[in-house]
């Protein structure tokens, strides 16, 4: 006889509910299983009205960001062996909730995408192929592989008390174009990170560096634009007065 995890699952449908609740599930299981298959299992034997995002079932995609037993975390990597009998699962959090554990991606992608994130060549330079060294390229190794889960910015208190910070995820990736050495715009880069609602509204909780799944170390990256910030200010200020 299979032995049973008890899955405590926050669920929510703002088209129906006034409230969230929980609902608890037992759940079979076996050595091997991860939570996200505790939650097909559920969906597929006990409830198919339960939502939640999954794809590549393989910790690559990021898809299946959640809150798991009070930490941020990818459901398809948690092994239930390691897990007490009693699991309990929220959605991300600092994001709209379209039902369940499914929520709305769309303010993510929107200060994702005001970081520019692609890679901006010198003016007037046509298309080719842009050689890195080992060396030129061990200075983003860490930093490209952000699968953009959003766990650091569910796990964000910044995020959660400004809506319009731009956030660990899209300010960590604004370090890894700054950082490259094939990326030709320093100076914008570190002006769209520099604003009131950039790097300088981290408080340094470390909170996302936790989160990660990845070990990316988003406070060291945001870390590192303001560094870039200071140094070119301060070379600025130096070069005005002549030293």
């Amino acid at each position: 006889m299979s032995e049973i995890k008890k899955f405590k699952v926050f669920r929510f449908d703002p088209e129906k509910d006034k409230k969230h609740k929980f609902e608890t599930y037992d759940v079979p299981w076996e050595p091997g299983q991860t939570v996200l298959d505790g939650l097909n299992y559920i969906r597929e034997n006990i409830d198919g009205s339960l939502a939640y995002r999954s794809s590549c079932r393989e910790g690559v995609c990021g898809s299946c960001a959640m809150h798991v037993n009070g930490r941020y975390q990818l459901a398809c990597e948690i092994q239930l062996k390691e897990m007490p009998k009693n699991i309990t699962v929220r959605p991300l959090a600092n994001l709209e909730i379209i039902k369940d554990l499914y929520v709305d991606f769309d303010v993510f992608w929107e200060k994702y995408k005001a970081i520019k994130p692609y890679l901006i060549g010198s003016s007037g330079e046509s298309d080719k192929e842009h050689i890195q060294t080992r060396d030129e390229r061990s200075n983003i190794d860490v930093i490209i592989d952000c699968i953009l889960c959003a766990a650091c910015y569910a796990s964000c208190g910044m995020n959660a008390l400004d809506p319009e910070y731009l956030g660990p995820a899209a300010l960590t990736k604004a370090n890894r174009f700054y950082l490259d050495s094939r990326d030709h715009a320093d100076e914008e880069r570190l002006s769209l990170v520099a604003g009131d609602n950039g790097v300088f509204r981290c408080h340094t909780m470390f909170n996302c560096q936790v989160a990660c799944p990845k070990d990316v170390d988003p406070t060291a990256n945001i870390a590192s634009l303001k560094r870039g910030i200071i140094n070119r200010q301060m070379s600025s200020k130096f070069s005005k007065k002549g030293i």
